[in-house]
């Protein structure tokens, strides 16, 4: 590599730790079928795991299924990109069969779209009608709880501009 390239600064764990907890918007890799395939997602975080609901159709839920190992991405940007930030997250993704776990992170979303004010069309992401009240996750039939785990720091990439 030349020498005058520039080269991003690299994150910080408390920074990028910041942006986990931060934001709430990520892209999620799977190994599709030739090629890589992306698809945006909500999450939850409880300080210790990231937290997906994905609708039961789709097909991400196949690629899961064929193989969980993923990149998930998340990322913020100032609106005139003076300031930016991301990173990516390599692990596994496991469905979260405890019921009372499930709960929890439904419950976990609800306050996360009320918190935020977020639109009632989110819903139509999680498999559900935006007419419906955000309780409707609550009931679980339309949407799978899915979590990130074997996330090793060492392999975590945070990039930020300069002037973070």
């Amino acid at each position: 590599m030349p020498e005058d390239v520039f080269k991003m600064p690299r994150m910080g764990k408390a920074e990028y730790d910041r942006l986990v907890v931060e934001q709430y918007v990520c892209r999620i890799a799977f190994k599709g079928e030739t090629h890589p395939y992306i698809a945006p997602f909500i999450y939850v975080f409880d300080g210790r795991f990231m937290y997906f609901l994905s609708t039961n159709y789709g097909k991400k839920v196949q690629y899961f299924r064929d193989n969980p190992f993923v990149t998930v991405e998340i990322e913020h940007y100032s609106p005139d990109l003076s300031a930016f930030s991301f990173m990516a997250l390599p692990g596994q993704l496991v469905q979260v069969e405890d019921a009372g776990q499930r709960m929890a992170v439904r419950e976990m979303f609800v306050r996360l779209i009320k918190s935020k004010a977020l639109s009632s069309n989110v819903l139509s992401a999680l498999g559900h009608s935006p007419q419906e009240s955000v309780e409707v996750l609550l009931q679980g039939e339309k949407n799978s709880v899915w979590k990130l785990v074997d996330v090793k720091v060492d392999e975590i990439l945070g990039l930020k501009s300069h002037s973070l």
